[in-house]
């Protein structure tokens, strides 16, 4: 079964520049790497996309007070987790913070299943780690984030298709 759906993400900064990530796994696949990756999830009927970010974001992480920004990068990612196959377009976005502690509010049972835990990450020590992220080329795109170079227009950074 193929779940098409829109989705909004949040690359969540405290105000020393950290990154907040998730850990997880796939509660189905104990062959699947664990990875961290960025809070988000699906836009609900009559959400727009910054509104999804807040809800997913408190959902996931408890962090409430936090200044939403743009929609910085975008991603049209398929994926297999859980069993189920996702095809996600993501608008990513921009949000700040004071910083928080991990208390997610309202997970679902597989998010549950899923999530190990969570933390705030310098660039540099993200940056020299060898851990899979998502979005997957995080890395590559969020040293200009921090440094305060944010696009005009969102920026694809959907996966490189495998050759």
């Amino acid at each position: 079964m193929l779940l098409k759906r829109p989705a909004a993400r949040v690359v969540l900064l405290d105000r020393l520049d950290r990154i907040f990530l998730v850990n997880a796994e796939d509660p189905i696949d104990p062959f699947k790497p664990a990875w961290w990756e960025i809070p988000g999830g699906g836009i609900s009927w009559g959400e727009d996309s910054a509104t999804a970010a807040a809800r997913e974001l408190y959902e996931e992480t408890g962090i409430a007070d936090i200044e939403m920004g743009p929609v910085i990068w975008t991603q049209h990612v398929q994926f297999t987790f859980a069993g189920l196959h996702f095809d996600s377009d993501e608008k990513i976005h921009l949000a700040r913070c004071d910083g928080g502690e991990y208390r997610p509010r309202h997970l679902e049972a597989l998010e549950a299943a899923a999530f190990m835990g969570a933390r705030w990450w310098g660039l540099d020590e993200l940056l020299e780690a060898d851990f899979p992220v998502l979005p997957e080329l995080l890395r590559e795109h969020l040293p200009a984030i921090i440094s305060g170079h944010l696009p005009d227009e969102p920026i694809d950074i959907s996966p490189r298709p495998i050759v």
